[in-house]
């Protein structure tokens, strides 16, 4: 393999680690705990403080991480319902979401009185819940009505419609909601628009990193347990 080759590929290696702010914080804690061991081992003063610290960060990485996989994982959602998820702010009758570290725009809502993590999502036609999250706010499908197919990454699936009486967060309720109960669909909750075109507006701001969402009547702000 020839020089010129070799820098290609490794070119196209580093091209392909994915841009996370955790990613570059924990290799540089890596980089700087290694440095500290080599201050240890040289007896320089301060290595010990500087190979702790590394590590202190490191172990920080390592919560932030699991606070961010906890909403997809219901085991971990029991223990941990909200931290790790951006703040819902509401004022002037609005309710604001910063983009979470994952890239998607998450609230912390009520549906029928049970609190449960929401994905918001533009591209889906009809709110989805996990059927576990049905069966803890006892939604039950629509008698006699037939299954439905809905696309996903993976091609389409059936799943049972429902109403959900109640969906509350920040200032916005909503009653009467259709809704999509597909176990295939593993344990994420869905916003999709049917809700948000139920709101006066909703926008981006802030260079994509803020969702805000404008209610016809806004309500009490609601606190989530």
């Amino acid at each position: 393999m020839s020089i010129q080759n070799f820098w290609d590929n490794a070119a196209i290696a580093i091209g392909a680690v994915p841009r996370s702010e955790l990613l570059i914080i924990a290799i540089a804690a890596v980089v700087v705990g290694f440095a500290g061991s080599l201050m240890v081992r040289g007896r320089v003063p301060l290595g010990g403080f500087v190979r702790t610290g590394s590590t202190l960060v490191l172990v920080g990485v390592l919560v932030v991480v699991l606070l961010q996989l906890s909403r997809f994982d219901p085991r971990l959602a029991v223990a941990l319902p909200q931290i790790g998820l951006p703040e819902q702010i509401v004022e002037g009758g609005e309710t604001r979401i910063t983009k979470a570290a994952d890239g998607h725009f998450w609230l912390r809502a009520e549906i029928n009185g049970v609190p449960a993590n929401f994905l918001i999502d533009t591209g889906a036609t009809v709110t989805a819940i996990s059927q576990d999250l049905a069966d803890e706010a006892r939604l039950e499908p629509r008698r006699g009505g037939l299954p439905v197919s809905i696309g996903t990454a993976n091609g389409p699936v059936s799943a049972q419609l429902a109403t959900i009486d109640e969906l509350r967060f920040g200032n916005v309720t909503a009653r009467g909601l259709d809704a999509v109960i597909a176990p295939t669909l593993g344990e994420t909750n869905v916003v999709g628009m049917n809700l948000l075109s139920r709101l006066a507006s909703y926008r981006v701001e802030n260079a994509s990193e803020e969702m805000v969402l404008v209610p016809n009547n806004p309500q009490e702000p609601l606190e989530v347990r």
